[in-house]
């Protein structure tokens, strides 16, 4: 399979998705978000539930919900709050990859009974959680990826197979590459390639060893590294997800101006041949973060330079706004909220990127 092929097999589906942080609440452009409220800093709802949510507030509620009842409880309210108030999506996902670890244990890795419960919300965090448990506990990690999503092998359970793959490893990226390596296909192979470099760039804050084994120091000296080292296979998805570590590594919370600045920082792996990929990859990242105005984040695209660069930021804006919402009016329904006529016609001619992104 020839060096691009990430991007030929990513490049489906006009405008549709199968499927595919940190506190802020909304803030206007240019501004610094406000402060998260103290304790007793904001009254609670009529529900009792605080009246913004942070990653941990959110998380002890969830986690508490799974422990009185079952996952499909907790799932059930995460997607609910997930859906009314969209600023939570920025910290969804590694939420419901603590529900998945927390369901194994639960069950004493009883995998079929983890994933009997509905899994999709937050981009399959749930089941990203319940693949990493499952590997890291397993005795023959090399034989288990490749039955662990057996039959069906979908995507979504493959990309957690990446996620899993670091965790067996501790962060050791050629290690990791060598287990997706073990699936048969190059399609397979790259699916879990995208959830090996998520992981890698965004360990789960609540895995210490994963954050202890971040070459920061490599990160913070060689921009886009490890990536231009990377075979051709896993050199795209390694750039997707580098702007991951770059806006966290930049206060993108306290700093709005860090998504631009994304852009230009792209523009080093020009001549690795990544600089589409991690555009696209800064656009999802920036719409992730940004779910509660998809205007400002479009215009985040609209300051690249190069028509080429504005168009592939615009692609991920779209990859993850329907990675979010999942249903058929979605992508028109970004389309018409962008009002930059420029990126609101990229928007509108945009492919999806893989299934399994988020």
């Amino acid at each position: 399979m020839k060096p691009r092929t990430f991007a030929i097999i990513t490049a489906v589906l006009l405008g549709v998705l199968g499927l595919g942080a940190a506190l802020v609440t909304p803030w206007a452009p240019g501004t610094a978000p406000a402060a998260a409220p103290g304790p007793g800093g904001a009254a609670a709802t009529p529900t009792g539930d605080p009246a913004v949510w942070t990653r941990s507030t959110l998380r002890n509620k969830l986690m508490a919900e799974m422990n009185a009842a079952d996952p499909g409880v907790a799932l059930a309210d995460l997607d609910r709050i997930t859906k009314q108030l969209p600023y939570t999506v920025r910290f969804c996902h590694p939420i419901a990859h603590e529900l998945g670890h927390a369901a194994v244990r639960r069950y004493h890795q009883d995998f079929q009974k983890v994933l009997s419960f509905p899994h999709e919300t937050c981009a399959a965090g749930y089941l990203h959680g319940a693949v990493e448990e499952m590997l890291a506990g397993s005795a023959d990690p090399e034989a288990d990826i490749l039955t662990l999503c057996a039959p069906a092998n979908k995507g979504p359970c493959i990309h957690g197979i990446g996620h899993g793959t670091m965790f067996v490893t501790k962060q050791d990226v050629p290690a990791a590459r060598a287990l997706c390596d073990k699936f048969p296909t190059d399609s397979k192979r790259i699916t879990c390639s995208e959830g090996l470099f998520m992981q890698f760039f965004a360990p789960d804050e609540e895995d210490e060893n994963a954050k202890a084994n971040l070459p920061a120091d490599k990160l913070a000296q060689q921009p886009l590294y490890p990536c231009p080292e990377q075979p051709p296979l896993f050199r795209s998805a390694c750039y997707f997800y580098a702007p991951t570590y770059f806006l966290s590594s930049h206060d993108w919370q306290d700093h709005p101006e860090v998504f631009a600045e994304a852009l230009k920082w792209c523009l080093n792996a020009q001549a690795s041949g990544g600089a589409g990929d991690c555009s696209r990859g800064v656009g999802s990242r920036t719409m992730k973060y940004n779910l509660d105005r998809e205007d400002w984040a479009a215009n985040q695209c609209a300051t690249a330079a190069d028509a080429w660069q504005r168009k592939a930021c615009t692609q991920g804006l779209m990859s993850y706004y329907t990675v979010n919402y999942t249903d058929p009016g979605a992508p028109a329904r970004l389309c018409k909220k962008i009002t930059n006529p420029e990126i609101a016609g990229y928007c509108r001619g945009a492919g999806g990127l893989s299934g399994t992104l988020d």
